[in-house]
């Protein structure tokens, strides 16, 4: 299994959505940062469960302890561990699912790889799982705003079949963003969102949605050609949250129906010393490389696959069953996507800019050599 993202800032995750508690293990955090837990439980506090009727019911305070790599107040530039226990797990509820796959689930195909599958809540394959990568995205957070004056914001862009008018162009603050429990910035459609949303819950159903996401700031340089182009690196990361089903950056599929002479980003006279582009269709990135422009990508999520309608199945002999599914989830996922999305793009753009002090410093030092 794979639990570990990043290359120079390396971020394990672990446990299971009912087991005593989830947690990351930050490694590679610069030292003499000041830090302690009032840092990371905002982005938390705008993951956890049950803070409105939109989200699972489910009641976790999600408080996030540090338990090494911090002293005083002080990071050490050692391991940082760090750990959310489990107040409301509830393992009882999928007693009776225990040898029934549940449709579009993970229950099936972990069992499949590893011979065993935790059947409570789907373990590592719940969102629960992403606790850890939002603790340590939030340290990842506030080195990029103080090292770089690189900040991230994301947006409730879409849900079901009710879209917002695009703010990429201007992005809102959290502030505005977070008024809303849609987390949708334009007020009249995250009301007509939050319908939608009700409506499938009433429905005992889910939908989907689009999370947008913008980090400003970010120089020229960052991104790692060929295969870890930075938009490759923000997709696998993206792509690899629960319930993600699609990423695109800049103008995405869209710029598929345009021409060359449309879609081109002509360049433009910039700060001193830089360029700027006319337009972002680009997104922020060209040739897998920062351009000096706000990055701008979305990520879509498919609707969460539990749901309160009885479903036709199997179970893992074969034989049809009648699915009435246990537990508790969210009708639609992407309000409480939204600082997952922002955290985990953190996480890609700090290792990122950490790769190219690292390769700077050591041209700097070919140079002063005079090679």
């Amino acid at each position: 299994m794979s639990s570990t993202i990043g290359t120079l800032f390396r971020v394990t995750t672990f446990g299971e959505s009912h087991g005593l508690g989830v947690g990351a293990v930050v490694d590679g955090c610069p030292p003499r940062l000041a830090l302690d837990e009032s840092d990371l439980q905002p982005q938390l506090d705008r993951r956890r469960p049950g803070q409105s009727d939109l989200a699972t019911p489910r009641r976790e305070a999600d408080r996030v302890a540090i338990l090494s790599g911090v002293e005083n107040g002080r990071t050490l530039g050692t391991p940082i561990a760090l750990l959310v226990r489990n107040r409301d797990a509830r393992p009882g509820d999928y007693g009776s699912m225990a040898r029934i796959p549940r449709p579009s689930h993970a229950d099936y195909t972990y069992l499949r790889k590893y011979g065993i599958h935790a059947a409570s809540g789907g373990g590592r394959s719940s969102a629960r799982e992403t606790i850890g990568r939002v603790a340590a995205g939030a340290i990842a957070e506030k080195v990029l705003r103080l090292a770089y004056g690189v900040e991230l914001t994301a947006w409730v862009s879409a849900a079901g079949e009710v879209e917002a008018p695009d703010r990429t162009a201007d992005p809102p603050a959290r502030a505005e963003i977070d008024r809303h429990p849609m987390r949708g910035p334009d007020p009249e459609s995250a009301e007509r969102m939050a319908a939608a949303v009700a409506a499938a819950r009433e429905a005992r159903d889910s939908i989907g949605g689009v999370v947008t996401c913008v980090a400003r700031g970010l120089p020229p340089g960052w991104g790692e050609p060929v295969f870890e182009k930075l938009e490759a690196a923000l997709g696998q990361a993206l792509l690899s949250l629960p319930a993600a089903k699609g990423f695109e950056i800049g103008s995405g599929f869209a710029g598929a129906r345009l021409r060359g002479s449309e879609h081109n980003d002509a360049f433009a006279a910039g700060a001193p010393g830089t360029l700027a582009t006319a337009a972002n269709r680009s997104g922020g990135v060209q040739g897998g490389i920062s351009n000096g422009q706000p990055v701008v990508f979305r990520v879509a999520f498919k609707p969460p696959a539990t749901i309160g309608r009885p479903q036709a199945t199997v179970d893992l002999d074969g034989r049809p069953v009648t699915l009435e599914a246990a537990g508790r989830h969210d009708p639609c996922v992407v309000p409480r996507a939204v600082p997952i999305v922002e955290t985990m793009a953190a996480l890609v753009l700090l290792d990122s800019a950490l790769r190219q002090e690292a390769r700077d410093a050591i041209a700097g030092r070919i140079a002063e050599h005079g090679a």
